[in-house]
C-alpha cells in the first residue's frame, strides 16, 4: 500500500508505512503521539508534499498493527492543525499550504575558527566544568525542590540563591552584599543592559567605558540607547581627568583586572574614581569578570565594598563554569534597585528557578569553591608556559599586567614588525592571535607609537601542550618568512 498524489492517484516514491513503523512500535502509551509527530516531520521535511492523499485510516491500521481509532485521531489532530485536509467521502490529503522545513537549522552561537591554535582571550576550558557533580546536584535539587518553586519566581532571583551569592561575594571579594541588593540575571552582559536602561530612563544620554577595553561593553550600551565615550587607560587605571571633562556621570570598569591591559587600578587611583562618583552623583559600574583568578597573591578586593551606593558590582560564573549556564548578579545601590528590578520583571520575568536552585546548591556545599580551586591551578600553570614559552621563542617580549585571569599583553620588539605582516604571517601558519589595537583608540596610538608588535593572547581554554606548540607554529612561520 503505497500513499497517493491528487492528480489521478499515482502512487509516491515511499510507502507511508516505512514512514511511520518506528513510531508505531512506540510504547502504547506514547504511540499515538509518536505517529502524530512522525507524520508531522514528513510532511515538513518534504517527504510527503502538498496534495498527497493518504490511506484510509482502516488500511493504515492494519499495515501498522494498530487500532483503527489510533489512526483517526492522528488524522484528525494533524488536520485541526493545517497538516492535513479532509472531505467527507474524499480521503486524507497533505494541505496545501504546508511548506517544507528548511534542510538545516542555523548556529549562530560563537565556533573556534578554523586556526590550528586559537589565543582567543577570555574563554575558559569547558572540559574543567564539574559535569559529574553538577549532575549529581541536579538530580538531587530536582528531588528536594518544592513545587511552589516552579512558579514564576521573585525577578530579583530565588531568596536562597541571593543569600548565598551574598555569604559568597562578601567572603571572596570583599562587597558590601546584603540578599536584598542581589539581582540574578543573565550574566555581565544583561547586568549592564539592565543597568543602561535604568540610567537611560533617568536621563543620562552618554557613558564612560575603558579605553582599551572590551569592546562588548560599548554594543550593550549603543543598543540600551546610552552613547558610550571612550575614557583614556593608563598605568594606573581610568583617567579621572578625562572622565571629568567627557562630562559623564557614569562609567563601566574592570578595576581588579582592567580588560584588555592586564593592569590592576592602583589604590591612588580607586580613590580618585569613587571621589569623582560622589563629587557628580554618579554611577561606578564595576564589571569583575575574573576578579577570582589571581595567581601571585590574595586577588585585589572589589571597589564596591568601599561605597556601596555609588558602585553596581557585576559578575558572573562563565570564567569559573561555563558561559553556556547563563548566570550571574547584579549588586545595586539601594538608590536604582526599584527600577532594575522592575526592567528584569518586564525583560524575562526572572531567571530559570530550577537553575538558581542548582546553583545555590553547588555553592552551599562547597563544590563551587573546589572549582575555583581546580580552576587556579589549571589556568596558573598555562600561563607560566605561555610566559616561558613567549621568551623562549620571541626574545625581547615583555608579558604586561599582572598576573591573573585568563589572558597576557605580550609586547613583541620591533624587529618582529611590522604588525599588520606579523598577523599576516601568524593567519598563514593557522595560529590565530589578536592585537592590543583591536581594542580601542588608546590601544591604537600605543601602539602607533611605539615600535613592535603588541598582542592579547589567552590562555585558559588550551592546554599546556597546545599553547607550546602555538607559539613554536607562530614564531616558525615569521622566522621563514624572514
Amino acid at each position: 500500500m503505497t500513499a497517493q498524489r491528487a492528480d489521478g492517484g499515482r502512487p509516491v516514491g515511499s510507502a507511508a508505512w516505512e514512514l511511520l513503523l518506528p513510531a508505531a512500535s512506540a510504547p502504547a502509551r506514547s504511540r499515538g503521539r509518536s505517529l502524530a509527530s512522525a507524520l508531522r516531520d514528513a510532511v515538513r521535511s518534504g517527504r510527503l508534499t502538498a496534495g498527497t492523499r493518504l490511506p484510509a485510516s482502516r488500511e493504515l491500521a492494519a499495515d501498522l498493527g494498530v487500532s483503527r481509532g489510533l489512526i483517526t485521531e492522528t488524522y484528525e489532530q494533524l488536520t485541526a492543525e493545517g497538516y492535513l485536509r479532509s472531505g467527507r467521502g474524499s480521503g486524507t490529503w497533505v494541505g496545501d499550504a504546508v511548506r517544507a522545513a528548511s534542510p538545516a537549522v542555523r548556529d549562530l552561537a560563537p565556533r573556534d575558527g578554523h586556526a590550528r591554535v586559537d589565543f582567543l582571550p577570555g574563554l575558559p576550558d569547558l572540559s574543567l566544568f564539574p559535569r559529574a557533580t553538577w549532575a549529581t546536584a541536579h538530580r538531587q535539587v530536582l528531588a528536594e525542590l518544592p513545587h511552589h518553586t516552579l512558579g514564576y519566581p521573585d525577578p530579583r532571583g530565588l531568596p536562597r540563591l541571593r543569600t548565598v551569592l551574598a555569604d559568597l561575594l562578601a567572603r571572596r571579594r570583599g562587597v558590601v552584599a546584603e540578599p536584598e541588593r542581589v539581582i540574578v540575571c543573565s550574566g555581565v552582559a544583561q547586568a549592564t543592559t539592565l543597568l543602561a536602561l535604568a540610567l537611560r530612563a533617568r536621563g543620562h544620554t552618554t557613558i564612560g567605558v575603558e579605553d582599551p577595553g572590551s569592546p562588548e561593553h560599548g554594543t550593550l550600551l549603543t543598543a540600551a540607547g546610552i552613547t558610550p565615550k571612550g575614557i583614556a587607560v593608563d598605568v594606573e587605571g581610568v583617567d579621572v581627568t578625562a572622565l571629568r571633562e567627557q562630562g559623564v556621570r557614569a562609567v563601566v570598569t574592570t578595576p581588579a583586572h582592567q580588560f584588555p591591559s592586564g593592569i590592576a587600578y592602583s589604590a591612588r587611583r580607586r580613590a580618585e574614581l569613587l571621589g569623582w562618583a560622589r563629587s557628580v552623583d554618579g554611577l561606578i559600574v564595576e564589571d569583575d569578570y575574573d576578579g577570582d583568578f589571581r595567581y601571585d597573591r590574595a586577588p585585589v578586593g572589589a571597589l564596591q565594598g568601599l561605597d556601596p551606593e555609588h558602585v553596581a558590582y557585576t559578575g558572573s560564573v562563565s570564567k569559573s563554569l561555563a558561559p553556556g549556564l547563563r548566570l550571574g548578579w547584579l549588586l545595586v545601590p539601594d538608590g536604582l534597585a526599584d527600577e532594575v528590578v522592575e526592567r528584569k520583571r518586564v525583560m524575562d520575568l526572572g531567571n530559570p528557578a530550577l537553575d538558581q536552585e542548582l546553583l545555590a546548591h553547588f555553592v552551599e556545599r562547597g563544590d563551587y569553591d573546589r572549582q575555583l580551586r581546580r580552576c587556579q591551578r589549571a589556568y596558573r600553570e598555562r600561563r607560566d608556559t605561555l610566559v616561558t614559552a613567549l621568551h623562549a621563542h620571541f626574545p625581547g617580549v615583555r608579558v604586561t599586567g599582572i598576573a591573573a585571569g585568563l589572558h597576557v599583553i605580550a609586547r613583541l620588539p620591533g624587529r618582529w614588525g611590522p604588525q599588520d605582516v606579523f598577523l599576516a604571517r601568524a593567519a598563514a601558519a593557522g595560529v590565530a592571535v589578536r592585537p592590543l589595537a583591536d581594542y580601542g583608540v588608546s590601544a591604537t596610538g600605543a601602539t602607533a607609537a611605539e615600535d613592535g608588535v603588541h598582542l592579547v593572547l589567552g590562555y585558559a581554554h588550551l592546554s599546556p601542550a597546545r599553547i607550546t606548540e602555538g607559539l613554536r607554529l607562530l614564531a616558525g612561520a615569521v622566522r621563514a618568512s624572514e
